[in-house]
């Protein structure tokens, strides 16, 4: 048996199949974060060179499924030792790359078109970020539209489960997200999108308006 610690850097041995998947991972390669002795099992967190090299499909299902792709739990006779070939920052930053770019994908259809969205802009921050759904639900959306108050209001004019009928894109706030126009009556208000309910669920506008609110509430 191998005298392993933790910190210490293993490859995994040619012909060894991913326990979750049918797929070999033989050279994949990091550093051993947990033993588990009785078990004859360790934790290895991958590396950013394996990480970079991991399939992409691997990746992707793993968000679907719940399953953790930083790390794996082999057993002691599956690796080998092997001396670093890089830095735990090199790990940390390839990881929260990964992450940024994969997160999405846990939310399943609805990830995949939110992906879409915010690849419309090559850029990370929050204020593109609004400038991309901008730009998205005024394509997408047929205004105007019968809409309900989703949340309770602690202050305003408008109270939850009063309907409205949306006009247009009016905005972005940094704190209240996609600004809607809408109208009660023949009053009008600007009233956050993240807190409106489409009401007719057929209509090819409760999506889009469904796919935002999940961005909004988990970015």
């Amino acid at each position: 048996m191998l005298h392993l610690k933790t910190g210490d850097s293993v490859v995994v041995k040619q012909n060894v199949q991913d326990p979750d998947f049918d797929i070999c991972i033989g050279g994949w390669q990091g550093r051993i974060s947990d033993i588990e002795t009785q078990k004859n099992l360790i934790c290895i967190e991958w590396d950013s060179y394996t990480l970079k090299q991991m399939p992409s499909e691997l990746i992707e299902q793993s968000e679907y499924d719940g399953l953790d792709w930083q790390r794996m739990f082999l057993k002691t006779h599956e690796v080998e030792p092997s001396q670093p070939r890089d830095t735990e920052d090199n790990v940390k930053s390839t990881i929260a790359y990964l992450h940024k770019k994969y997160f999405w994908l846990r939310f399943g259809e609805a990830g995949k078109r939110i992906a879409e969205v915010l690849n419309r802009k090559n850029s990370d921050d929050e204020l593109t970020a609004y400038e991309a759904w901008e730009e998205y639900l005024f394509e997408t959306l047929t205004f105007p539209f019968k809409a309900k108050i989703a949340e309770p209001q602690e202050k305003g004019p408008l109270e939850s489960g009063e309907q409205v009928k949306v006009t247009e894109v009016e905005a972005s706030d940094d704190l209240y997200g996609i600004i809607m126009q809408v109208y009660l009556g023949r009053r009008k208000y600007d009233f956050p999108l993240c807190e409106l309910d489409a009401i007719e669920q057929l209509s090819t506008n409760h999506q889009p308006v469904e796919d935002y609110k999940i961005w909004f509430a988990n970015h």
